[in-house]
């Protein structure tokens, strides 16, 4: 079974997803310039946003359930 794929579509009716919203949301976080740094340079290096591979870490680190290490020093 073939499908036929049309060279050009019309989307001058479609209209925006509406749960786009609800996907993300902005927030303001204070990071160190050293983990600021590594994000971008891992984003050079693969092309992708810094704060998308931000996104990515944290979206594993819930996937994962991950915890931070803490150690506390007197």
């Amino acid at each position: 079974m073939a499908i036929d794929m049309r060279e050009e579509y019309d989307f001058s009716s479609s209209r925006p997803n509406p749960y786009m919203e609800k996907l993300r949301r902005p927030v303001t976080i204070r990071l160190d310039v050293a983990t600021i740094d590594y994000f971008k340079a891992q984003s050079a290096q693969t092309g992708i946003p810094y704060q998308t591979l931000i996104n990515f870490y944290l979206a594993d680190c819930v996937t994962t359930k991950r915890k931070p290490t803490l150690t506390w020093h007197e």
